[in-house]
């Protein structure tokens, strides 16, 4: 079935016409600024047509599945770790693939800088996990981004939105300058790369042969490296570090339970209930309303 949205675990923000009046007469925001911004997990069945061109233009990054658009009659296909800028005021489709829908980032924005963060974007873009690239950072930007405009549309709120998404478009369109300007030091070990590695893809479902992979080793000889070192096995380190993500979610954000359990990768809310309380001794909602009491 075809749908637009109501996704499981989903998250949006339409801004309302009155904060976005305040944006396009702000001297700092009408710069760029954003007018629909969202989150979809899994997306099966989304499909979005627009025959009546829009005068923002979208972007699509999609971390995990696979995806596909059309504008001005070509079609092309979008993966993981890819990201595309629909042009504005062009008629276009876009799509989830229907065996292996996309999870995505999208934002809906426009402004007098604009078309500057859309350049070389109609094609998709790669952004690939790696030593040195930031993907979680990123992320961060964008969760920062969200935060931001939940929490109200005052002018300072739409201001400080505005000045993090510079920051969020220019991480992708300047994405070697964004990557080496990162200022922490890269682990070169095999051990510390891994963990990197799963840091940068803490929101996806990773196998202990995806992980091993990226080192180069075989699954058996990197498992018994980076228990050695750790005394976790891979995926229950993986495992860790999800819920210390979900944590940072519980505690600043306002996102629900499921969202959360999406956000990180699990797609069983029950099962990433009792794994939660497994690693930290209490419920998801026991432990937001500790942090929060």
């Amino acid at each position: 079935m075809k749908q637009k949205d109501g996704f499981n675990g989903e998250q949006v923000i339409v801004l309302p016409q009155m904060a976005i009046d305040i944006e396009s007469a702000d001297p700092l925001a009408s710069s760029l600024y954003i007018t629909d911004i969202g989150y979809y997990p899994k997306a099966a069945g989304h499909y979005r047509e627009r025959t009546q061109p829009i005068s923002q233009y979208v972007l699509i990054y999609c971390v995990e599945g696979a995806g596909w658009y059309c504008v001005g009659g070509e079609r092309h296909d979008v993966g993981a770790d890819q990201y595309v800028i629909l042009p504005a005021g062009k008629p276009h489709t876009y799509a989830a693939d229907e065996q292996e829908p996309w999870t995505i980032y999208w934002v809906h924005f426009t402004g007098a800088h604009a078309a500057i963060y859309a350049e070389g974007a109609l094609r998709p873009n790669d952004v690939k996990p790696g030593a040195m690239s930031r993907i979680s950072e990123r992320n961060n930007i964008f969760e920062e981004i969200f935060v931001t405009l939940r929490n109200g549309y005052g002018r300072e709120n739409l201001r400080y939105a505005s000045s993090l998404l510079h920051h969020y478009l220019a991480s992708m369109r300047y994405i070697t300058l964004f990557r080496n300007a990162d200022p922490k030091p890269r682990s070169t070990d095999v051990v510390g790369a891994a963990i990197h590695y799963m840091k940068e893809n803490a929101e996806k479902h990773l196998s202990l042969r995806d992980i091993a992979g990226y080192t180069g080793y075989s699954p058996s000889h990197f498992s018994s490296m980076f228990k050695q070192q750790t005394g976790h096995s891979p995926l229950g380190y993986f495992n860790l570090l999800k819920i210390n993500l979900a944590c940072r979610l519980l505690a600043s954000t306002g996102m629900k339970v499921n969202q959360i359990c999406h956000k990180v990768g699990i797609e069983d809310c029950y099962y990433f209930s009792r794994l939660f309380a497994k690693t930290m001794g209490m419920s998801p909602k026991q432990y937001r309303h500790e942090r929060q009491g």
